[in-house]
């Protein structure tokens, strides 16, 4: 059998996160107990470097996997591949996670099919194990190994949803937006800009969140701030970084567009 090196999945240095509520005590305790994990929240809003933060903070690797509608059983399992030596079995992600205990994070799991989905149940579960069909394995889960999985309810429909035989199978943490005070700090940690500037851009991010559901699907999230911050700290000016960093990505609406590039000439005037 092949030896997995672990510490190229080990977050080597301690990526930026702020804390908003109590949520790295609440995920401690359920790694603690092994309990699996649902992150819920808007685009951007801190999910995926959360986890991220709390895999270096437990000192486990993490492996990551982006779903997406065309993701099969086999790709988070494992496969059979040919090769000039025949074939030979290939462990998907998942499959390595829990192999070498690893925290396994699956991304925005409501854009996989649901029939990939119900293969992460047996690891969720008493059993903690994971069949592998094809190869005739059942691998029992490394005692560190922990599921976590992410995704966005504001983009819930009846035909993108997780089924209740999935939901129930977590804890949930509940992730949104920081408050102004919060989110002005984190900007200028992360994109080394004045609070005075950061305060500025959380002031337009706030009139996009307001019009969600009036015009936008999903307002302007921490990410494209620091997206806009990068931009002001490489010398291009305020007004036409917000435009190409905070509106010209959410909207193609002539009028919401409209609407928040007056915001933020006010914001800069």
């Amino acid at each position: 059998m092949t030896t997995i090196d672990i510490d190229q999945y080990k977050i080597k240095n301690e990526p930026f996160y702020y804390a908003q509520h109590d949520e790295v005590a609440m995920y401690e305790a359920a790694y603690t107990c092994r309990i699996p994990v649902m992150v819920k929240g808007p685009t951007g809003c801190g999910k995926s470097r959360f986890i991220e933060y709390m895999a270096w903070k437990l000192d486990k690797p993490l492996i990551t996997v982006a779903c997406n509608e065309d993701m099969t059983a086999s790709d988070l399992v494992g496969r059979y591949l040919l090769d000039a030596n025949g074939t030979r079995w290939l462990d998907g992600p998942l499959t390595v996670a829990a192999r070498i205990g690893a925290i396994c994070y699956l991304d925005e799991i409501v854009e996989a099919r649901q029939d990939t989905t119900v293969v992460i149940h047996p690891l969720t579960d008493h059993r903690r194990t994971l069949p592998l069909d094809k190869k005739g394995e059942q691998v029992t889960a490394h005692p560190d190994f922990q599921l976590v999985i992410s995704y966005n309810p504001g983009y819930q429909s009846l035909m993108k949803d997780l089924k209740q035989s999935t939901k129930q199978r977590f804890s949930a943490l509940d992730f949104d937006y920081p408050d102004s005070k919060t989110e002005t700090t984190i900007l200028q940690k992360e994109a080394d800009i004045s609070e005075d500037m950061a305060d500025k851009l959380v002031k337009i991010a706030i009139t996009a969140r307001n019009l969600k559901g009036h015009g936008l699907d999903e307002g302007i999230s921490t990410r494209l701030l620091v997206y806009a911050a990068n931009l002001i700290n490489n010398g291009i000016k305020p007004g036409p970084a917000c435009r190409m960093a905070l509106v010209r990505p959410i909207t193609d609406d002539a009028d919401i567009r409209d609407t928040l590039d007056h915001a933020i000439d006010a914001v800069f005037a």
